[in-house]
């Protein structure tokens, strides 16, 4: 077993860590909140959008089961790649697309996906790719958070979690 961790912002954190809990490979996950100006920031400084945080998902995963690309293609399927401060119904920087990493050589995979992403789809794409400065994590009623409210809003269409789950 090789375990790695990459984080994840693909708007509202709660469907994202629900996404992720489903493959196979992924060991663990923690919602919470990337890089940043504040230490330790709460989810009400974080709403107001101007502290600098995403919302975000630490990923813990099995590379030896679930390559780094692979998990790339799985986290694209689950955003706009091109919309900007904004996922479904969720509005605001702190909802951006992100990629952020550990070591270079994860950045550079992370990297060689969007452009592969951008030439398929002719044109930029709005996910960030950046070193993991701070994850903060957030608050104990947010931590999955689907599981414990499966009627809760997510963006991430229902379909999309069986097709984690097969993968």
């Amino acid at each position: 077993m090789l375990l790695k961790v990459i984080v994840l912002a693909g708007g509202c954190f709660w469907g994202t860590e629900h996404f992720f809990r489903q493959i196979d490979g992924v060991t663990e996950t923690q919602v919470g909140y990337a890089n940043g100006q504040l230490s330790n920031p709460t989810y009400r400084q974080v709403c107001t959008g101007t502290t600098g945080h995403a919302e975000a998902v630490r990923v813990t995963y099995d590379a030896e089961r679930l390559p780094l690309e692979k998990l790339i293609a799985c986290y694209l399927k689950t955003v706009d790649p091109t919309a900007v401060n904004r996922q479904g119904n969720d509005v605001g920087p702190q909802y951006r697309t992100g990629i952020y990493t550990l070591s270079a050589e994860d950045k550079a995979v992370v990297d060689k996906a969007l452009k592969d992403l951008e030439k398929r789809l002719g044109r930029c794409v709005a996910i960030e790719s950046e070193p993991l400065v701070a994850f903060w994590p957030a608050e104990t009623y947010h931590q999955r958070y689907l599981e414990k409210n499966p009627g809760g809003y997510c963006h991430i269409p229902p379909d999309l979690f069986e097709w984690a789950a097969e993968q």
